[in-house]
């Protein structure tokens, strides 16, 4: 699969100057870990996440402290701009899905900005891999059983836990076609043939 086939498009933006609270109601509102920080044209000059936010904007409590520490200060963070980090990990929306999971696990990023061409189209996060894979064994059946419609009529399929279990000519061509046919499928984990 690739990133295009689960991302999710548009994503939920904000700008440089968005305000802190604006950013946490956001990814409250939206549930997301993180949002994309764009410019006018769209291009992306940022991400802000949850840890960013949370770790300026979450004021000392001074029942906890024996010397209680001042709220009356100005707040030295406001505004997107002033947290985000300004060189995020991206990936492109033709990207092989299985390489943007590794990218998202070997980094600890719970979601990766889609850009293509200087311009984000989307966002493609943990959340939306966990979502495809977990689609009914049905749908992805009856989505294969549409795409195998022009193939010979001997191919049986049955999906079991995103395995799809192919019984059908005993043709190597004919099996790659069903093999790589399958993986375009969102929730198809492997291919087996009887």
């Amino acid at each position: 699969m690739l990133v295009r086939d689960v991302m999710t498009s548009p994503a939920v933006t904000v700008t440089a100057d968005t305000p802190l609270k604006q950013v946490a109601r956001l990814l409250d509102e939206r549930s997301v870990t993180s949002l994309p920080v764009v410019d006018g044209h769209g291009h992306m000059v940022g991400v802000i996440s949850e840890a960013d936010v949370i770790l300026v904007a979450v004021p000392h409590d001074a029942r906890a402290h024996e010397t209680p520490r001042s709220l009356t200060r100005e707040p030295t963070f406001t505004r997107a701009a002033q947290v985000m980090s300004r060189h995020p990990v991206t990936v492109s929306s033709w990207a092989d899905l299985a390489e943007a999971t590794d990218l998202m696990t070997s980094t600890s990023v719970k979601s990766l900005p889609v850009v293509d061409d200087g311009v984000l189209v989307g966002v493609v996060s943990r959340r939306d891999v966990i979502r495809t894979l977990a689609r009914s064994d049905d749908r992805i059946e009856a989505e294969l059983d549409d795409l195998l419609d022009g193939l010979d009529d001997g191919w049986l399929l049955e999906v079991v836990d995103g395995v799809v279990i192919a019984d059908g000519p005993d043709d190597e061509r004919e099996r790659a076609i069903v093999r790589a046919l399958a993986s375009t499928v969102p929730g198809v984990v492997a291919v087996q043939f009887r």
